[in-house]
């Protein structure tokens, strides 16, 4: 298992819903430890399969960043069967380093997902839980949380993420506390 490098936007497997996981096999647990380690290396909260190159709708989240062991959740063919509330909070990408926006999600979601066996399992995530889930999803969709925004917002946010990959990304934030604050997968 290893460390893979994480696209980033213009990669066009991130604009490209993700194929679903019919088999439950060694080669997903194999994904799946991947996603992790790249995750927690890289710091973030979730990670999509996209945002490492495969499409296959399977993702991770950990918003502890591996600080508390057992909070590690795994995602395969999730999907939001309910959400409640309102939250509007700054959000960030690993796929879209230094560019970081606020984007509004539900303050509640229900998730349906298979875990690493092929077993159902129903999550309920609360504030930057349901926020986290929200992004790894739209991930897999073929979307960023850059297109939650509207108008002008968006066309200048695409923009300086657009310059900033072009230019590279090597002044971002300074810790890895910053980047949890506002990086998701």
């Amino acid at each position: 298992m290893s460390i893979r490098a994480i696209r980033l936007i213009g990669d066009p497997v991130l604009e490209h819903k993700c194929a679903p996981v019919a088999v439950f096999d060694d080669d997903l647990k194999a994904l799946l430890t991947d996603l992790k380690e790249t995750m927690y290396a890289a710091p973030g909260v979730g990670l999509a399969a996209n945002q490492i190159g495969v499409s296959r709708h399977v993702a991770v989240v950990d918003i502890t960043v591996g600080e508390h062991e057992g909070n590690f959740i795994i995602l395969v063919n999730p999907r939001i069967v309910a959400e409640e509330g309102r939250q509007e909070e700054e959000e960030g990408c690993l796929s879209v380093p230094d560019v970081t926006e606020k984007v509004v999600r539900p303050m509640k979601v229900t998730v349906e997902a298979a875990d690493a066996d092929g077993n159902l399992q129903v999550l309920q995530g609360e504030g930057l839980l349901a926020r986290a889930f929200c992004h790894e999803i739209d991930h897999l969709n073929g979307g960023f949380f850059l297109d939650r925004l509207k108008g002008l917002k968006k066309t200048l946010a695409y923009r300086k993420a657009r310059k900033i990959q072009k230019d590279g990304h090597d002044k971002g934030p300074s810790s890895s506390r910053e980047r949890l604050s506002s990086g998701l997968g």
